[in-house]
Parts: C-alpha cells; sequence; structure tokens
C-alpha cells in the first residue's frame, strides 16, 4: 500500500460514518415506497400551492375585464 492509502483508509472511521448494512430486498421495495409517497405528497402541496396563485390570477383577470 501507498502512504496515501494508508492514510485515506485510516480516516474513513475518523469521518463518522456508519458500517454499511446489507438490506433485503423486501426492505429495499418498501424504502422504496416510502420515498415515492414522500415525494407525491410533496408534489400535491406544491400543486395545491399552484392552484391558489391561479385562482388569484384568474380573479384579478375578472376585474380587470369587467373594467
Amino acid at each position: 500500500m501507498t502512504p496515501q492509502k494508508a492514510a485515506s483508509t485510516a480516516a474513513a472511521p475518523a469521518t463518522g460514518r456508519r458500517a454499511w448494512v446489507k438490506k433485503t430486498p423486501v426492505e429495499v421495495v418498501l424504502e422504496q415506497i416510502d420515498k415515492q409517497e414522500q415525494k407525491v405528497a410533496e408534489m400535491r402541496e406544491e400543486l395545491a400551492h399552484e392552484e391558489r396563485e391561479l385562482a388569484k390570477l384568474q380573479g384579478a383577470r375578472k376585474l380587470l375585464e369587467a373594467q
């Protein structure tokens, strides 16, 4: 081993990284489902916000067209 490689492997535990734990296929799929549910929930919140903004702008359009 070169001195650089020896130093980099010795520094790995000092970074605070956890040991890798192998997941079962079931755990992987369940994790993917949870991530997708979170993503959909965020997108729904964003969509609701955008729909409120659209409603405000449409209300402003009605006022402007009425003049």
